[in-house]
């Protein structure tokens, strides 16, 4: 088997050429190549089968400059970000998908590589991967790999991809086109889950601030959980928790409750104790929060100690996100190692872990604790 001579002059010119990029369409036996003057199109005239031709193809241009050899090399190409910066250049010219895809995880890819790459071969799985860099967010191109996106996602089908695509776009679409993915959200929590990760204190449409009566100004300077009281009580923090509640109610499967357990417990992490591991389960998590704040005996303690003295009626607010702080795959391994079911039966299955944080949810829109200071004026008089 060989190629045509007309396959192999033409190839040959287009290589002398110094192409940028090289496509190569198997389905309709065309390579492409990129050059700076725009791109050049090779019909070819297999005359065995298509795979087989294809092969040599690339067998002819692997010999320009393969970075190791071909094919032996392609299935030791790594999406982990091991290739080196100067093999990518010639990862591109080879006309290979696993290339392009290791080109697009590479850490030092270049603005430049990323709009040859993304000629290449686009799909949402190279435009998320292209996206976590922050040199190409910055860039021209990561303007179009968002709007790549966004345009891709009512046809994402996992929950996750959907998720980490609309946390990688936000920063990059203007208000009316984070308006809609924020509206996508009623029917499809995943969209609020990616907001939740992106942009927690820049939520749309914010909620209304829970007043709180102490002015903790002088502690949020040095005490962490000060902080987080004046922030989970903000118009941002009551967005937060809204959002994170009708996601809870509402999950569409187990990837979108494990992944906004981790968005919530990052929230709060800051206050997370001392004495939390990845063992507990949601019994466990809310006795250690409940003994954190009753008794004040761990490491970490100082800094509740100092707010409770300040304002006792806080203690359930505290307490609440300290059982956040602790949410993870832990407290949902007693039941997701048991089930795969998702929608309406994976929710029900859910309720002794949701319930317990639904409470949560509702102590920290300061019901209750408006309630408690309401009772302790009335004491007074």
């Amino acid at each position: 088997m060989e190629l045509t001579n007309e396959d192999n002059l033409r190839l040959n010119v287009l290589l002398a050429t110094k192409p940028q990029a090289i496509r190569i369409d198997e389905s309709k036996m065309i390579v492409y190549g990129l050059s700076e003057k725009g791109e050049a199109k090779i019909q070819l005239h297999p005359t065995c089968r298509d795979d087989q031709y294809l092969r040599l193809v690339r067998e002819l241009i692997s010999r320009q400059g393969s970075p190791g050899g071909y094919p032996v090399s392609l299935k030791r190409w790594s999406r982990m970000g091991q290739t080196k910066e100067h093999r990518l250049e010639q990862l591109l010219m080879l006309g290979e998908p696993e290339a392009v895809v290791a080109v697009a995880h590479a850490p030092d890819l270049t603005p430049e590589l990323a709009r040859r790459a993304w000629w290449a071969m686009q799909n949402s799985e190279n435009a998320r991967s292209m996206l976590k860099n922050e040199k190409l967010v910055q860039s021209p191109i990561g303007k179009e790999l968002a709007q790549y996106l966004v345009e891709y996602l009512p046809f994402e089908e996992e929950a996750a991809d959907i998720i980490e695509s609309v946390r990688l776009v936000l920063t990059l679409v203007d208000d009316d086109t984070r308006q809609k993915l924020w509206h996508k959200g009623r029917t499809k929590t995943a969209y609020l889950v990616g907001f939740l990760w992106a942009q927690p204190d820049t939520l749309p449409n914010p909620s209304p601030a829970v007043q709180i009566q102490t002015n903790l100004t002088r502690l949020v300077e040095k005490n962490n959980i000060a902080k987080q009281l004046v922030r989970i009580m903000s118009p941002a923090g009551q967005t937060f928790i809204d959002t994170c509640e009708r996601v809870l109610r509402k999950p569409s499967n187990q990837e979108v409750v494990n992944t906004l357990f981790d968005v919530i417990a990052h929230y709060f992490e800051s206050i997370r104790p001392d004495n939390y591991d990845d063992d507990m389960n949601i019994i466990t998590l809310v006795e250690r929060a409940s003994n954190g704040c009753e008794t004040c005996l761990d490491t970490t303690s100082v800094e509740r100690r100092e707010i409770l003295a300040v304002m006792p009626e806080m203690q359930d607010s505290v307490k609440a996100m300290l059982i956040l702080s602790g949410l993870g795959y832990s407290v949902l391994r007693p039941i997701f190692s048991r089930t795969t079911a998702i929608g309406s039966l994976m929710r029900k299955k859910l309720a002794p872990v949701t319930e317990p944080i639904l409470e949560q949810f509702s102590i920290l829109r300061g019901v209750e604790t408006l309630n408690k200071h309401s009772y302790h004026q009335n004491q007074n008089y």
